[in-house]
C-alpha cells in the first residue's frame, strides 16, 4: 500500500558526466569520487561544468536497530552502545564554533552496521539487521521478530549516497549474551546499556545523544510504541 503523498515532487535535475578526475588512491575503506558534472532541467540546457566531490565505499547502506524490552512498570527500556567514530574524535578543536562541542568520550548509538554485498536484498537487509543485533549487543532473533521502523533515510546526501535501514525488535534481557563483534579495534573497546525510552529521548534533547541516526530511530520507537513520556 503506498502512502499518500504530502509534498509535492522536488524538481527533477539531470547530471551530466563532463569529465572524471577521480584521483588514482590506494585501497582503504572508503574512496574520494571527483567528476566534473553539468545540471540540466527536465527540459534546456545544462549549466556550466563544476567539479563535485563525495565518497563511496563498498559497502554503502546501513542498518539500524532499536531494540527494547517492557520493564516491570509497564514502561519501555532501549539498548544503546558506546561508539567512538574518529571523524569526531579528531575533530581539529580550532575548528569548532563552541568549546563544548569538542569530545573527549564516545558517542552513545543504537545498534548499527553496514550491509554487505550478498545482503543487498528486501530479504537480505533483515537478515544484516539480525546478525548486526547478535554482533553488538549479543541478541539472537529470527527475521520474522525484526520488524521494520519507518522508511529509510538518507543521514549526509551531500557526501554520500548512503542510505539508512530502521528497524525495530523487542527482545528478553535474560536471554542476552556477549556479543560476538565484527573484530574491529573499536567495537571491541564499546560499552552496553539499557536505559528508559523516556530519559534516551530526554537525553536526545539537552545534547547526551548526538548521533542522529540514533534520535531518529529512538522518535520513531516511541511512535511505533505510542508512547509519551
Amino acid at each position: 500500500m503506498t502512502a499518500t503523498r504530502i509534498l509535492p515532487a522536488a524538481p527533477v535535475i539531470h547530471l551530466d558526466l563532463v569529465e572524471e578526475l577521480t584521483p588514482q588512491q590506494p585501497a582503504g575503506f572508503c574512496r574520494l569520487v571527483r567528476r566534473r558534472l553539468s545540471a540540466r532541467p527536465g527540459h534546456g540546457h545544462g549549466t556550466a561544468p563544476f567539479v563535485y566531490d563525495w565518497v563511496e565505499r563498498r559497502a554503502l547502506d546501513a542498518v539500524v536497530v532499536a531494540a527494547y524490552y517492557i520493564g516491570a512498570n509497564g514502561s519501555p527500556w532501549v539498548y544503546l552502545r558506546s561508539s567512538t567514530r574518529p571523524p569526531v574524535a579528531l575533530r581539529e578543536s580550532s575548528r569548532l564554533p563552541r568549546a563544548e562541542w569538542l569530545r573527549h568520550e564516545g558517542l552513545w548509538e543504537l545498534a548499527a552496521g553496514l550491509i554487505e554485498d550478498d545482503e543487498e536484498t528486501p530479504e537480505g537487509i533483515v537478515q544484516c539487521a539480525c546478525r548486526e543485533l547478535e554482533e553488538e549487543l549479543g541478541f539472537t532473533v529470527t527475521a520474522d521478530e525484526m520488524r521494520p521502523l519507518g522508511p529509510s533515510s538518507l543521514p549526509s546526501p551531500g557526501v554520500i549516497g548512503e542510505r539508512h535501514f530502521f528497524f525495530q525488535v523487542k527482545v528478553e534481557p535474560s536471554q542476552r549474551k556477549n556479543p560476538s563483534l565484527d573484530g574491529s579495534a573499536l567495537e571491541q573497546l564499546g560499552a552496553i546499556i539499557d536505559v528508559t525510552l523516556s530519559e534516551a529521548l530526554l537525553a536526545c534533547r539537552n545534547g547526551e545523544v548526538e548521533d542522529a541516526k540514533t534520535e531518529l530511530g529512538l522518535r520513531r520507537l516511541a511512535d511505533e510504541l505510542g508512547y509519551r513520556p
